[in-house]
């Protein structure tokens, strides 16, 4: 949920995830309906579907365990190394090394103050470095908190990141759209190509491609002329 979404607006979207969710037989169990309906409010709906592809796995594979080990956790649904890497520090209390974006913000901030752009292959090794091997879950809270008020105090020093790309607007785009039509279907259960054109969007080549890839993608499918969540 913390992927591209501040802290304050997911607080209460986790806590009634969890409510909805206790574990991850729950969730595998719960119909990716049920799983987007409780989402809603949080924006880039794929994470939901990973959440709700990765539960089924864990359930399947790993009677229900969650693996500690990074290299299986990379091969989840939604999840790629620097997930990897927090979930063995956060849950497991392991020193594996990872970098997100309030991390690279003080190893940046610290060591290349001079240095306009910065990559993460020079960071990962003082990461390294620095790691506290005994309780790396306490050091990586304090780099993050650090990183933090650092973005609160000066200029973003993350702009330095070659990674670093700025959000694109979201009102009046394709993300914007795409989300309206999902929170759409999940409310009525099913609607047709009309009431989406009349509800949501008129433009209807922006609104034929955007369906196309939803169904592309899974989340939703064609019972009797009608689009539903799969």
């Amino acid at each position: 949920m913390l992927q591209q979404t501040q802290t304050h607006r997911v607080i209460a979207k986790y806590e009634e995830f969890i409510g909805a969710f206790s574990n991850f037989e729950t969730l595998a169990h719960s119909s990716l309906q049920d799983v987007l309906s409780v989402w809603q409010g949080l924006g880039y709906y794929r994470r939901a579907r990973f959440l709700h592809q990765l539960a089924q796995k864990i359930v399947n594979e790993y009677n229900g365990i969650l693996p500690s080990d990074p290299k299986i956790l990379q091969t989840l649904p939604g999840i790629g190394p620097n997930t990897a890497g927090s979930i063995c520090a956060f849950a497991f209390n392991q020193p594996v090394i990872f970098i997100e974006t309030n991390i690279r913000a003080v190893f940046i901030d610290s060591f290349f103050k001079n240095k306009d752009v910065v990559s993460d292959k020079e960071l990962l090794p003082l990461i390294a470095a620095a790691l506290d091997q005994n309780n790396p879950r306490e050091w990586y809270y304090a780099l993050m908190d650090y990183g933090v008020f650092l973005k609160s105090h000066k200029k973003n020093p993350s702009r330095k990141s070659a990674h670093y790309t700025k959000q694109s607007k979201f009102e009046g785009s394709d993300r914007q759209i795409r989300a309206k039509i999902l929170k759409y279907i999940v409310k009525k259960g099913s609607v047709s190509y009309q009431d989406i054109t009349l509800h949501i969007a008129k433009d209807v080549d922006r609104v034929q491609k955007i369906i196309e890839q939803l169904l592309n993608e899974g989340f939703i499918k064609i019972v009797d002329d009608l689009y539903v969540i799969t």
